[in-house]
């Protein structure tokens, strides 16, 4: 099993001049490890997700102008948050045979606002890159059909990143 992971790297095309910095971890992470993690999550997580040879999945990493417009259009909140997820995949989704047995099985989009991860990864005081990877298996979660519409649901999906993030060592602390 893989994942053929598609990265779009707009932030880093509007700012390349910038290097996004916090202490002394670099954030901006190399389409290849991103693709190295999402396969070990995606291994991870094989028995709640439909077989398939292999996987699709869209990770765009852009700034808060852009997902605020997303947020905005697709949620109806006008403001920018942290990540955004497109299922592909809907629960009641019909699945034929031929659909899962094709490859790669797309399972949607995911997209992160750097700038909002940055002033999380400060207020939180670990890396960017750590709240990047963090976003992103919740992300991921949100594809594969997890949600969190109350306390106790969040509580579960939160332990499940944890658990994701550790796997490819990334420790984090979400107390």
């Amino acid at each position: 099993m893989r994942v053929e992971l598609y990265v779009e790297e707009y932030f880093y095309e509007l700012f390349p001049t910038t290097s996004v910095k916090i202490g002394d971890t670099y954030a901006r992470i190399p389409p290849e490890t991103w693709e190295n993690w999402f396969n070990d999550w995606l291994e991870i997580l094989h028995p709640q997700i439909p077989s398939a040879p292999s996987y699709e999945i869209g990770l765009r990493l852009t700034d808060d102008s852009q997902i605020q417009e997303l947020n905005s259009q697709y949620r109806q909140q006008n403001k920018p948050t942290d990540v955004l997820a497109f299922a592909a995949l809907e629960v009641d989704f019909p699945q034929s045979e031929e659909m899962l047995t094709s490859v790669p099985l797309y399972l949607g989009d995911i997209i992160v606002s750097v700038d909002t991860a940055q002033r999380q990864a400060q207020q939180q005081e670990h890396s960017l890159s750590t709240e990047l990877a963090w976003l992103a298996a919740h992300g991921l979660l949100h594809l594969l059909g997890w949600d969190h519409p109350d306390e106790e649901s969040l509580e579960r999906m939160l332990e499940q990143q944890v658990r994701l993030l550790n796997a490819v060592g990334i420790t984090i602390d979400i107390e």
